[in-house]
């Protein structure tokens, strides 16, 4: 059976990764891969893949309106920010807050010949959380969507398909049909603690739940 191409993402990891310790623990890791996804590998990545759909539609909505309590996304039912403490500093609500006007610029204009450009987490600003997900961009090709996305590092267990659906749920905004979405990831890793439960999922268990290091 073919695997999707998230799934195929997580078992050359496995196979050809290198070995790297870092403060929140041991990784194996890609260097500058790169997920070019059309709607249909979409498709198959969420039916074949568990995805908390209505948590990650709350969340970017709460992004988008630039809420930075974290009480807001525990109501929401969402506990993965609690390690960030009661304020997201700098992190996804500071730049997706800018989505809104751009998403309406895009509908209103839709001009080919523009690259609509989201920026994620500027230099040297203080944070407790920099965004993974760096960048966005938006271009109109023969009246269709083409978005890129280049994320400097990349949790391919949890971050990845959580980016994948925010992209996907982004680009459902857009008054044109999506074409493709690439993900160019400048380091894609499974964490060590981790690697046999991506196993596990890969053999067919989807019930598998993943560590979150932080």
């Amino acid at each position: 059976m073919t695997q999707n191409k998230y799934y195929a993402m997580l078992g050359k990891i496995l196979q050809h990764g290198k070995r790297q310790s870092n403060k929140k623990g041991d990784i194996v890791y890609l260097l500058n891969e790169r997920l070019h996804l059309t709607p249909c590998d979409l498709l198959e990545i969420f039916e074949g893949h568990s995805i908390a759909r209505k948590k990650l539609r709350s969340e970017l909505t709460l992004f988008m309106a630039g809420e930075r309590n974290i009480e807001r996304y525990r109501d929401a039912g969402i506990n993965w920010w609690d390690y960030c403490g009661q304020i997201l500093i700098n992190s996804y609500p500071t730049y997706f807050e800018k989505l809104p006007a751009l998403i309406e610029q895009i509908n209103r204009e839709k001009r080919n010949s523009k690259n609509y450009v989201l920026f994620l987490g500027s230099t040297g600003a203080e944070t407790n959380q920099a965004p993974c997900l760096s960048l966005v961009q938006f271009q109109l090709e023969d009246g269709q969507l083409v978005m890129s996305a280049y994320q400097r590092s990349s949790d391919a267990n949890l971050g990845l398909p959580a980016d994948i659906y925010h992209l996907y749920l982004i680009a459902r905004q857009i008054e044109a049909p999506l074409k493709s979405v690439t993900l160019n990831l400048g380091n894609v890793h499974i964490y060590v603690s981790n690697i046999e439960k991506t196993r596990e999922l890969l053999a067919g268990n989807e019930a598998v739940k993943f560590d979150l290091n932080v």
